[in-house]
């Protein structure tokens, strides 16, 4: 079984990364191996909401890392996603990342657990957590919890390592996906998934 962690944050050795290291540990020792990807600096245009997805399932921009990470969302069994908070909401290039990931290939990825994670210096965690986790609930995701919501707190990485109760957040996120992507392992040939409605489209401009 294998995580993907995408490191939304332009620094690839910052809090953030610093943060989801700590789950990734315990993925690995649960014996799950883990991918990281990292945005980086660059730009990464956003969704013109154009519908080409529909035909090929990646996005018809083939700058930037959108279409790997499309690719390696599919191939692994559980996605956990990391941003630094900016205005309490979340990495605007990790945001526009997931839009273009998420735009009419939400099919791709329904039923993997998923999970966000956010660093902070002091506030706005909990609105760019609540963020992060629409893409998920929007997916027929299920999102993995934690004992608290998955935040840390710092402006350094060694900071980040100073809070002690987020670094076990990030632990307890780890051992809680381990234990729910065994759990569909192990039920996988014996409990099929959820029957699917017909999507019903409801608009309110008639």
């Amino acid at each position: 079984m294998n995580v993907l962690l995408i490191n939304g944050s332009p620094h690839k050795n910052g809090c953030t990364y610093t943060a989801l290291s700590e789950v990734a540990g315990q993925l690995n020792q649960e014996g799950i191996e883990t991918t990281f990807v990292h945005l980086g600096s660059g730009p990464i245009r956003d969704c013109n909401g154009c519908g080409g997805c529909a035909q090929t399932g990646h996005c018809v921009f083939h700058d930037g890392p959108v279409n790997e990470c499309i690719d390696l969302a599919k191939q692994a069994d559980g996605i956990i996603v990391g941003s630094p908070v900016y205005y309490a909401g979340p990495s605007g290039a990790l945001c526009s990342l997931l839009n273009r990931m998420f735009y009419g290939k939400s099919e791709l990825y329904a039923y993997k657990p998923a999970a966000a994670v956010v660093s902070c210096r002091r506030g706005g965690a909990s609105a760019a957590f609540d963020r992060l986790n629409k893409y998920f609930t929007i997916a027929n995701m299920p999102v993995v919890s934690s004992q608290y919501w998955n935040a840390v707190h710092g402006n350094t990485p060694d900071e980040v390592r100073q809070d002690l109760e987020g670094l076990q957040i990030m632990r307890t996120l780890g051992r809680n996906m381990a234990w729910l992507l065994k759990n569909m392992e192990a039920a996988k040939d014996t409990v099929s998934l959820p029957k699917r409605e017909p999507p019903a489209k409801t608009n309110f401009i008639r």
